[in-house]
């Protein structure tokens, strides 16, 4: 691992490269760019909350349902796009894969950092909706980079598996949709955790379950992480990131001859 971290450090400029250049491609010839950055996340909210606290009120502990929603939506759609964005790198760009070396890493995690961005962007509007719901900001958002590196790891862990896997066997690009929708519903987005009663020692070996309601307990409720399902959820993305790495590096010698 420690000789994979440093070959990626000798080509960190072409990592940064590819990622303006993934944000660019990204929002090219869009006639709002970035902006869609805000946009996505912002009208799911507003259609969520709708529903979810006028057709089917959905209990969310004295929290306003659009501010309890987008605190979830906006790190999940982080590692939802991450995926997305991440699958098909390999495949599309085959041509750098089979003739031109470097670090085949580099393309799923420039994937990963790009919606990285896009994450904070879309923190203005939280910002926006903290002032405007009036919650007040505490100490407790000094754990938000702890968070976000778990969340990175895991994220990245996911991108190079699917990403590998994807050049072997092309039916992932299908299945990984329905996969992140499932994950959806696994993960306390759209409910809260509290609504978790039967099973939650197992359902908490979501780690996305862990990362939701620290987020959820730093921004709205000014409380620090129960650390037992922060533990839990970094214990578990950190064994993703490294068994992830450690087979995408296997499997990279081959990528060139399967392209």
């Amino acid at each position: 691992m420690a000789t994979y971290v440093r070959e990626l450090f000798r080509y960190r400029e072409l990592l940064w490269s590819w990622v303006a250049r993934n944000i660019k491609v990204r929002y090219k010839q869009s006639l709002l760019g970035v902006a869609w950055a805000i946009l996505q996340p912002l009208s799911a909210t507003v259609i969520i909350a709708i529903v979810f606290s006028r057709v089917i009120p959905v209990s969310t502990d004295g929290i306003p349902y659009p501010i309890f929603y987008y605190s979830a939506l906006l790190p999940w759609t982080f590692s939802a796009s991450s995926i997305s964005f991440g699958t098909n790198v390999l495949i599309s760009n085959l041509n750098l894969v089979t003739q031109i070396y470097f670090p085949r890493e580099i393309l799923p995690i420039s994937a990963v950092l790009a919606s990285l961005v896009d994450f904070l962007i879309a923190l203005v509007i939280l910002v926006a909706m903290i002032v405007f719901y009036r919650i007040s900001v505490s100490t407790s958002w000094l754990w938000m980079p702890v968070l976000l590196l778990i969340q990175v790891l895991l994220t990245l862990g996911i991108v190079l598996i699917v990403s590998a896997l994807n050049v072997f066997y092309r039916d992932i690009r299908f299945v990984v949709p329905l996969g992140v929708q499932l994950w959806l519903y696994l993960s306390p987005v759209i409910y809260p955790l509290s609504r978790v009663k039967e099973l939650r020692s197992i359902y908490m070996l979501n780690p996305m379950a862990g990362l939701i309601d620290s987020y959820r307990r730093i921004i709205l409720h000014g409380q620090q992480p129960d650390f037992t399902y922060l533990l839990t959820a970094a214990a578990i993305s950190l064994g993703v990131f490294v068994l992830a790495y450690g087979y995408f590096k296997r499997a990279e010698a081959v990528f060139a001859d399967i392209i």
